[in-house]
């Protein structure tokens, strides 16, 4: 991609940010804006992204990471992990946007967290710690699991319903009327999958808060 196209890519991917998150502050747009460039040079070396996607980066993946955003807010100092994160999404992407809320980014491919760990140190996201590592071999307690189309709902909740928080729903532990529990960003037609689940879910289109064509057939579920 030449220079001048990574620079209307990387204004375009920021003001479209602001457009939906007006409260960003200078320091988050300046982060977000060096995501782009940061990404599109590990993606030569590393491919964590595919080739098509890369010049869409501000919206397919940093804004798309962000609609769960939109879906709660995120208590300061609560535990977010992000299983198969891949190059890091949607953790990177959160972890600016909820500086105080620590978030732990896992892949059981080593190439791509070391791009998450690279991508991190470059922006100084302090909340933010990466682990090469198999989902079901994960040990710890998080609020909030997080994850990115990377396998079946059903799936990802076997390999991670050990970790959940376990004093979920006591007094003073809800955020957003939500208790700890499972928020995925899933695309097309989820019935087989929510099925497999077994599990009261929320489907909520990512219509709801963004107007790009690009969101039309993508949900955030959440269930706990």
């Amino acid at each position: 991609m030449k220079a001048a196209d990574e620079t209307r890519n990387q204004q375009d991917s920021v003001s479209m940010l602001q457009k939906y998150f007006p409260q960003l502050t200078s320091k988050q747009i300046e982060q977000f804006s060096s995501l782009n460039k940061l990404y599109e040079e590990w993606n030569k070396r590393i491919n964590v992204i595919s080739r098509k996607d890369i010049e869409h980066l501000g919206r397919r993946h940093i804004l798309h990471s962000l609609a769960i955003a939109k879906f709660i807010s995120f208590r300061s100092g609560i535990r977010v992990l992000d299983i198969g994160t891949g190059g890091g999404f949607p953790g990177i992407p959160l972890a600016v946007f909820f500086p105080e809320v620590n978030f732990h980014l896992v892949d059981s491919v080593g190439k791509k967290i070391k791009v998450v760990q690279e991508v991190s140190a470059s922006v100084q996201l302090r909340n933010v710690s990466a682990e090469k590592i198999r989902a079901e071999n994960l040990k710890g307690e998080f609020d909030f699991i997080v994850s990115r189309a990377v396998a079946p709902m059903k799936t990802i909740y076997d390999w991670t319903k050990h970790l959940i928080r376990t004093d979920r729903g006591t007094s003073g532990n809800k955020i957003n009327e939500r208790e700890t529990g499972w928020i995925f960003l899933k695309g097309g037609d989820l019935q087989n999958e929510i099925r497999e689940l077994k599990k009261p879910v929320q489907q909520i289109p990512i219509t709801d808060f963004f107007d790009e064509e690009f969101f039309r057939d993508k949900f955030i579920v959440f269930f706990n």
